[in-house]
C-alpha cells in the first residue's frame, strides 16, 4: 500500500497541478471582470444633479449657461418698439431744425418767406409767422395798406403725428374767404386724416396754405364789427363742422 501511494502521488510540477491552478486563476479573473466590467453596474448608479435630485428617477431637461432657454432669455418685443411720442419728438425735432437752417440761409440772402418759433419751448407747438405771398395778389396788397407784416399761424401736433395730420389755424389777421373759417381754421383737405401723408412736412403745409390764400381770393377784415375772434377752441369746433360735411359730400378741387 505504501508503494501504490507513492506511485500515484501527485508531482508538484505535474500537468494537472499546472489545470487545477489554471481553473483557480480563470475563476478569480472571470470575478475580477464581472465586478468591473458589468453593464448592470453602470444603470444602477444613477448620476445625481446639483439639486440633489437623481437623473434616472427625475427625467428633467435642465438648461446650462450656454444654451438658455428662449422663454427665459428671449427680450420683450413690444419694449423695444418706440412709442407714438418718441416717434413725434424724433421727427419734429428734425423738421424743426431743418426749418431752421433753411430760414437762416433765407435771410443770408434778404429773402424770409416766414420763421418758426416754438410755444413754450415745446416741439408740439408752433408758431409760424408767413411774410411772403404772392405780390400779385390782392391778399398782398392787403397785407400792404394795413400794414400787416405777417399772417400768424398756429400749428399743434396729435401724439401719433407724422401718421395723423397737424391741427392748423389762423390767430391773426382776420382773414375773410381764401378757405379761411370761423375761428380761424383752415378748410383744406391735406390737413384731413384722408388727404394727409406721413411724408409730408410742415414746410410743405406752410407752402400749401400760401397758395390756398391767394388761390381763395383772401382778404383782410377791415372792419370786425360783431365778427367772432378767432381763437383755438372755435377753431377746432369749426373744423369739426367742415369735416363732417365733406365726410358725407366729398372732396371737391377747382381745376
Amino acid at each position: 500500500m505504501m508503494a501504490l501511494r507513492k506511485l500515484f502521488r501527485l508531482k508538484p510540477g505535474s500537468s494537472d497541478s499546472r489545470s487545477v491552478s489554471a481553473k483557480d486563476n480563470g475563476g478569480r479573473r472571470s470575478k475580477r471582470s464581472s465586478t468591473t466590467s458589468s453593464p448592470s453596474s453602470h444603470s444602477s448608479s444613477p448620476t445625481c444633479l446639483p439639486n440633489g435630485h437623481s437623473s434616472a428617477r427625475n427625467h428633467q431637461i435642465v438648461p446650462t449657461t450656454n444654451q438658455p432657454l428662449s422663454r427665459q432669455t428671449s427680450p420683450d418685443k413690444s419694449t423695444n418698439k418706440p412709442s407714438n411720442c418718441t416717434i413725434r419728438s424724433r421727427r419734429l425735432l428734425k423738421e424743426y431744425q431743418e426749418l431752421c437752417r433753411s430760414v437762416q440761409n433765407n435771410t443770408q440772402n434778404g429773402f424770409t418767406p416766414f420763421t418758426v418759433d416754438l410755444v413754450n419751448d415745446s416741439l408740439n407747438e408752433w408758431n409760424v409767422k408767413v411774410y411772403q405771398f404772392d405780390s400779385d395778389s390782392q391778399f398782398y396788397r392787403d397785407m400792404k395798406e394795413l400794414s400787416v407784416e405777417y399772417v400768424l399761424l398756429n400749428a399743434t401736433f396729435p401724439e401719433n403725428y407724422p401718421f395723423a395730420p397737424p391741427f392748423v389755424r389762423v390767430v391773426s389777421p382776420h382773414i375773410e374767404k381764401g378757405f379761411v373759417m370761423e375761428g380761424g381754421a383752415i378748410c383744406l383737405e391735406l390737413l384731413t386724416r384722408h388727404g394727409w401723408a406721413s411724408a409730408y412736412t410742415m414746410e410743405a403745409v406752410i407752402m400749401q396754405l400760401c397758395a390756398s390764400f391767394v388761390k381763395g381770393q383772401a382778404r383782410i377784415k377791415r372792419n370786425k364789427g360783431n365778427a367772432k375772434q378767432f381763437s383755438k377752441k372755435l377753431a377746432e369746433a369749426s373744423f369739426r363742422n367742415v369735416i363732417k360735411i365733406h365726410d358725407r359730400h366729398g372732396w371737391v378741387s377747382d381745376a
